[in-house]
């Protein structure tokens, strides 16, 4: 399975991110290009230690047996809920969300696996390092497909 951990794999992410335009449509869901930038953008804050959104009670509840689904080598399904905090329903710059993605995304991997977040995952609960970095690739990975990249 893919890791964001990996040079290559952030690479590859990052080369997909390039090859968005502010005119890239959604093949499902609401959100539109920048937005989804944001969204993506918002995740890594959390996987970064910079946002510690409050896991909800359904969290608590199931999911460290949802866990799973982040770490297989299965696509997400389409329109699947998202972490409350993360959801961005306003307007964004299109320039401004790509960039900053962009600069987190290599920060993170610079940055390795031990500056990885402890704090728990809003829904999953606590992950190891490894499973952020296979989350954050498979969250990226899901959305860009979302946009045809």
């Amino acid at each position: 399975m893919k890791n964001i951990f990996n040079q290559l794999h952030s690479e590859e992410i990052l080369n997909r991110i390039d090859k968005l335009s502010p005119n890239s449509k959604p093949q499902w869901g609401k959100m539109d290009v920048a937005q989804m930038l944001a969204h993506c953008s918002s995740f890594q804050d959390i996987a970064m230690g910079n946002s510690f959104p409050p896991r909800g009670w359904l969290g608590i509840i199931v999911g460290r047996f949802a866990k799973q689904i982040m770490y297989n080598d299965k696509t997400l399904p389409h329109n699947m809920s998202t972490i409350p905090t993360i959801l961005i329903a306003d307007d964004r710059d299109f320039e401004t969300e790509k960039e900053k993605l962009k600069q987190k995304i290599i920060i993170f991997q610079n940055n390795g696996p031990e500056k990885c977040t402890t704090h728990p995952h809003p829904f999953f609960g606590k992950l190891t390092s490894e499973q952020w970095g296979k989350g954050i690739y498979k969250h990226l990975d899901h959305h860009l497909k979302q946009f045809g990249v």
